[in-house]
C-alpha cells in the first residue's frame, strides 16, 4: 500500500503556492507510506540548456567545489543551489553532454531528475521528515506529484522511492504492482532505455518515456501503456506541460480527483484533499477505470478511454 498526490495549478496566481498547499497533501498520506516518499516540482523554468537535479549520499558533499568542476569542464553554468543533500544546476549545454561528462567524472552523485522545468527531492523517512528536509512548504511552480510508500517490491531505499524518471521532465507515481515488468525491462533495454533500480515502477516510467521519445503524446502513451501493462495500477504522471492520472481496468487502487477553476488536485484519499481552499465548492469524483485524465498547460483537458 502506498499513497500519491498531484496538484496542478490553473490559476498562475497561486503558483507561489505550489509547495505550500501541496505539502499537507502529502503529509496526509504517511499511514499509506511511512518507509520514505518523494515528490516532483515543475517550476523555475530554464530554456537555455539543461537543469538537472543531483544528489549525494555524502550530507557534507562540497557542492561548491562540484560547481567549480563544472564551470571548468562546461564554461556554462548558468546558476545554481544547494538543497539539504541536493544540488540543481542549470547549465547551458545539451543533456546528453552533461549527463556523459556527470558519468565520467561524478560518480558519487545520482541524477534525479532532467530538463527543463522538474526537480525531483526524495528520500527514506517519514513524509513530513522528507518535506522538510528539503523546504518543500517554500517551492514555487505550476504542479507537483508526489508518493509516499510502503515497500512491497523492493527493499526501503532511496533509489526505491518514488518518483521515478526516465526521461526529460518526465516523471511518474505508482499505488500498486506490475506483474510482467521484468520481461518489459528487458525489451525497453534493448531499446535504449536506462534504468537505475529493479522497481516494477521504474518500468512503467521508462515505458512512457519510450512511447513519447517516439512523438506520441502523454495521453497516447498512456493508451499505450493500458494494453501493455499487466497488473493493478493508479498512476499519476508529470511531465513540463501536463498532469496525468489513470487506473487500470480493475480499478482495485483507490483514487479521487478534484477539480476548481483554480486547480485539480488528486490523492489517494479525499483526506489528502480536505483542506485545499475551495474544496467544498469543487467537483470532486473517483476516475474510471481505465480512462486517462490529462490536464495541460495550455487548458486542455483529455478524457480517454
Amino acid at each position: 500500500m502506498c499513497g500519491i498526490v498531484g496538484l496542478y495549478l490553473k490559476n498562475p496566481q497561486l503558483e507561489s503556492r505550489l509547495g505550500e498547499l501541496f505539502e499537507p497533501m502529502l503529509i496526509a498520506m504517511t499511514d499509506r507510506g511511512p518507509d520514505s516518499a518523494g515528490f516532483a516540482v515543475y517550476g523555475d523554468e530554464y530554456d537555455d540548456g539543461v537543469k538537472l537535479t543531483l544528489q549525494c549520499d555524502n550530507a557534507d558533499y562540497d557542492w561548491q567545489a562540484f560547481a567549480d568542476r563544472l564551470q571548468t569542464a562546461f564554461g556554462s553554468l548558468a546558476s545554481w543551489f544547494q538543497n539539504a543533500n541536493v544540488g540543481v544546476f542549470k547549465i547551458a549545454e545539451e543533456e546528453s553532454r552533461v549527463l556523459g561528462w556527470l558519468a565520467d567524472h561524478a560518480a558519487d552523485l545520482r541524477v534525479m531528475s532532467a530538463g527543463k522545468s522538474i526537480e525531483i527531492l526524495k528520500g527514506v523517512g517519514l513524509p513530513g521528515e522528507v518535506a522538510t528536509r528539503y523546504k518543500l512548504s517554500n517551492m514555487r511552480g505550476s504542479h507537483a506529484i508526489g508518493h509516499t510508500r510502503m515497500a512491497t517490491e523492493s527493499a526501503v531505499t532511496l533509489q526505491g522511492s518514488h518518483p521515478f524518471s526516465t526521461g526529460l521532465d518526465l516523471c511518474l507515481v505508482h499505488n500498486g504492482s506490475l506483474s510482467n515488468h521484468n520481461r518489459l525491462r528487458d525489451k525497453l533495454k534493448r531499446q535504449g532505455i536506462v534504468f537505475q533500480t529493479d522497481n516494477d515502477s521504474e518500468v512503467a516510467a521508462g515505458y512512457l518515456t519510450w512511447r513519447m521519445a517516439k512523438g506520441e503524446s502523454l495521453n497516447q502513451a498512456l493508451t499505450g501503456a493500458l494494453k501493455d501493462l499487466d497488473g493493478f495500477f493508479t498512476f499519476t504522471t508529470g511531465t513540463r506541460d501536463g498532469f496525468a492520472v489513470v487506473r487500470d481496468p480493475i480499478s482495485c487502487k483507490p483514487a479521487v480527483i478534484a477539480e476548481t477553476d483554480d486547480y485539480v488536485a488528486m490523492a489517494s484519499e479525499y483526506r489528502a484533499l480536505a483542506d485545499l481552499p475551495g474544496i467544498k465548492e469543487a467537483t470532486v469524483w473517483e476516475p474510471e477505470p481505465a480512462k486517462i485524465y490529462v490536464w495541460e498547460r495550455d487548458g486542455i483537458k483529455v478524457e480517454a478511454a
